[in-house]
């Protein structure tokens, strides 16, 4: 009957170890920078599951101390926080984020850093699909983002100074591609 119910007078430990655990993760949270959840980055990615995983690991696991989890969820936040810092200096970023990479030029497809994306022309054509783009002839470029965003910029007018910058820090695509 305990491996079904487990061991009753335990869940108020269990309780009072999730809280501890919650405020922690969200005080050590709140002490980092403030980073857009919808554009995680793997290392931020990496950082939201650890502390996922240390809190409900530690929560629940008899064997395991509110001051262990603690320790390790601080930890996952310092290292976080340290390597957030160190993508602001040259040369770290290149060591954390990818570079851009040109999928389409004036409306032609670059298979070969589609490929390095991990992308087929079927998820290209459904993103660009999403976005209301319905002929590649209107496509000036597509630039797969170094978080892993698609920008579409059309073939009418000036690329604009935010794009041109883009397109200086890409990884072009090989010629005759």
């Amino acid at each position: 009957m305990s491996l079904l119910f487990g061991q009753v007078a335990t869940l108020g430990w269990v309780v009072v170890k999730t809280i501890l655990l919650y405020v922690t993760a969200v005080a050590g949270l709140r002490l980092t920078k403030r980073r857009m959840i919808a554009e995680l980055s793997p290392f931020d990615f990496v950082a939201a599951v650890a502390v996922g995983a240390i809190v409900g690991r530690t929560a629940t696991a008899l064997d395991t101390s509110y001051l262990t989890g603690a320790a390790a969820l601080l930890t996952v936040i310092a290292v976080h926080a340290a390597i957030t810092q160190l993508r602001l200096r040259y040369p770290f970023p290149h060591w954390f984020d990818h570079a851009p990479r040109v999928l389409v030029t004036e409306g032609k497809i670059h298979p070969r850093q589609l490929r390095r994306s991990g992308l087929t022309e079927g998820d290209l054509h459904t993103i660009l699909r999403q976005r209301g783009v319905m002929s590649l002839s209107s496509v000036r470029y597509v630039i797969f983002e170094a978080k892993g965003v698609i920008s579409v910029i059309g073939s009418g007018g000036d690329v604009g100074d935010v794009a041109r910058e883009a397109l200086e820090r890409v990884e072009h695509p090989a010629a005759g591609e």
